[in-house]
C-alpha cells in the first residue's frame, strides 16, 4: 500500500484531532473549575453538553481510524502476519476509546436524574459504571497484545519507525497515571486525568507524524 507524504501528514493529524475533540468530550462531561467530583460535574452539566459529548465520541473514532493508516504505514516493512496483529489490535483499541467514551453518557443522564430527583447518586450510577468497566476489561488484553508486538518490533528496527518512538507509546504513560495526577491541585486534576487517556494518543499521534514527516520508503 503506497502513501504519498502528503497523505501521510493528513492521517498523523487526523489521530491528533481525534484525540483533542474526545478530549473536549471529557471536558464537556465532566469540567468544573473547582469541583474534583465527576458524578456530580456530570449530573450538573447542561443538556447540550451531555449530547455534544455523546457525538465527540464518534467524530473522534472517525479521526482515530483514518489516523491508524499512519500507523499501518511505519509498520509495512514488517512481515504480514505480525503487521496485521498491531494494526488489529490497535484499531480494537482506537474504537474502544469512542465506545468507552460513549457509554459515559448512561453515567451522564443517571447522574442527572439521579440529582434531580434526590435519589442516591452513587446507586443510580452503579449499572452504567459497571457496564463501562466491563468494556475496559475486555480492552485491557488486546492492549496488552498490541504493546507487546508494537514495542518488540519497534526495539528491534523493524519498523519504519525510530526507536525514540517508544517513550511516546502509550502504554509507559498508562502505568504512570496515578503517579502523574494524584499530587494535581484540583482546577488541574480534572483536567489532565479526567482527559488522560485521549492526551495520551494526542502524545503519540504527535510523535509519529514528527518521526514519519520526512521519512521516505
Amino acid at each position: 500500500m503506497k502513501i504519498n507524504q502528503f497523505w501521510l501528514k493528513i492521517m498523523g493529524i487526523s489521530g491528533i484531532l481525534g484525540g483533542l475533540v474526545l478530549f473536549a468530550g471529557d471536558m464537556l462531561f465532566y469540567y468544573h473549575p473547582t469541583n474534583p467530583d465527576i458524578k456530580l460535574n456530570m449530573g450538573n452539566a447542561s443538556d447540550f453538553r451531555i449530547v455534544a459529548s455523546g457525538v465527540s465520541a464518534l467524530i473522534s473514532t472517525w479521526l482515530y481510524m483514518l489516523g491508524l493508516g499512519q500507523i499501518y504505514y511505519a509498520f509495512n516493512p514488517v512481515k504480514p502476519l505480525l503487521k496485521y496483529i498491531v494494526i488489529v489490535c490497535f484499531g480494537c483499541v482506537l474504537i474502544a476509546f469512542g465506545i468507552v467514551h460513549g457509554a459515559f453518557v448512561a453515567i451522564a443522564t443517571s447522574s442527572k436524574l439521579a440529582i434531580e430527583y434526590n435519589i442516591d447518586l452513587k446507586k443510580a450510577t452503579s449499572l452504567a459504571f459497571e457496564t463501562n468497566n466491563a468494556i475496559r476489561f475486555l480492552v485491557y488484553p488486546v492492549f496488552g497484545i498490541l504493546s507487546y508486538f508494537f514495542i518488540s518490533l519497534v526495539w528491534k528496527r523493524k519498523t519504519l519507525y525510530p526507536r525514540w518512538i517508544i517513550i511516546f507509546f502509550p502504554l509507559i504513560w498508562f502505568l504512570l497515571k496515578n503517579n502523574i495526577t494524584q499530587n494535581l491541585p484540583n482546577h488541574l486534576w480534572i483536567i489532565i486525568d479526567g482527559g488522560y487517556l485521549n492526551l495520551l494518543l494526542v502524545l503519540f499521534f504527535s510523535a509519529s507524524t514528527v518521526a514519519l514527516w520526512k521519512i521516505k520508503k
